[in-house]
């Protein structure tokens, strides 16, 4: 009797990539360390590779968004290289139509979109990207600029994206609360609910963006992608050992410190309060953790409670070796 397919078999895998740096690293050996994983990724039929834009966080070299991008796209073949996303605040949407519309043209297929409204730093870094905060209320005009920025000239509109119109990139929203599934639904557009960092509104973001989606030019039906924080090893201890870098790393975060990647510890006793080990939780409460057998079982139960079409894994092991192992495991579980 042939084995049952796994419910994972059709969904894609995909990556969200923010650089992230040990300390005494270079940003040169961190980026050229991102490019062996996403080259790895590649090679194993992972389906898209995107960067976050964060500013003024040491650990973090994502920063400059879409340079990384085409670094990224002219090094590899076949995956689908992008933002996830651009906080479209921090930019002019003509700006962004140029730099997307010129990756689109260099890797024709290739690129993709994905926007946000958050500042991606604090009031300060935002102040001095030039950010005006009442932009956030703009967020639905700016993303209709961007798409008419980026589809067919119509003849009417003064200003156009030379290089991006008419190349139709693909927007995506993302969002980690119920404003971006609220737009993508009635826009028509695909919609990343952000996982890996606030899984509060997870239920209720997604049953607001299949319920009142309206379909477009772009998708005749609701299409979900969920971030997911991934620690994947041979086993579940082990998992739960690598698991110890992105704990101190949030940890750090809400002490304001600066977020470079720590080596793993046996244990977490003594580097928290108990306060601080809830938030942490809390932080990570999406995250898939443990060996293939765990992985894959906990996977499929989110594919039949949530039916996403879509999983990308933050995926920020201390060593690049257990990254890559990461992806090898999760593309076996497929199977």
């Amino acid at each position: 009797m042939s084995q049952p397919t796994s419910l994972l078999a059709d969904i894609p895998f995909s990556l969200l990539e923010l650089a992230p740096m040990r300390q005494g690293s270079t940003v040169g050996e961190t980026l050229n360390n991102s490019l062996r994983y996403a080259k790895e990724a590649d090679r194993l039929g992972f389906n898209r590779f995107w960067f976050a834009e964060h500013h003024n966080m040491p650990g973090i070299a994502s920063a400059a968004t879409s340079v990384l991008i085409g670094y990224i796209a002219g090094n590899t073949q076949r995956i689908r290289v992008g933002a996830g996303g651009i906080m479209l605040p921090n930019h002019a949407p003509l700006v962004v139509a140029e730099q997307f519309g010129t990756l689109e043209s260099l890797y024709p297929g290739r690129i993709d979109l994905g926007l946000g409204r958050a500042p991606g730093s604090d009031q300060v870094t935002s102040r001095a990207l030039n950010r005006d905060t009442s932009r956030d209320e703009q967020f639905p005009e700016e993303v209709s600029e961007l798409q008419t920025l980026l589809g067919p000239y119509n003849g009417r509109h003064a200003v156009r994206a030379i290089p991006g119109e008419g190349t139709n990139v693909p927007i995506w929203l993302l969002g980690s609360s119920l404003f971006s599934a609220q737009l993508a639904a009635q826009r028509g557009l695909p919609y990343v609910f952000a996982g890996h960092f606030a899984p509060r509104f997870l239920y209720d973001a997604i049953e607001i963006y299949r319920r009142d989606f309206k379909p477009s030019q772009v998708l005749d039906k609701p299409y979900v992608m969920l971030g997911l924080p991934l620690v994947a090893a041979d086993t579940d201890e082990e998992a739960q050992f690598l698991g110890t870098t992105s704990k101190q790393r949030v940890l750090a975060l809400i002490r304001g410190h600066e977020l470079w990647l720590k080596p793993p510890v046996e244990t977490m006793d003594g580097l928290w309060s108990a306060q601080e080990e809830t938030y942490v939780d809390n932080f990570l409460g999406l995250s898939v953790i443990g060996g293939p057998a765990t992985i894959k079982h906990r996977l499929e139960m989110i594919v039949k409670e949530l039916g996403v079409n879509e999983f990308i894994f933050t995926n920020d092991l201390y060593d690049l070796d257990k990254r890559k192992k990461a992806l090898q495991i999760l593309m076996e579980i497929k199977q």
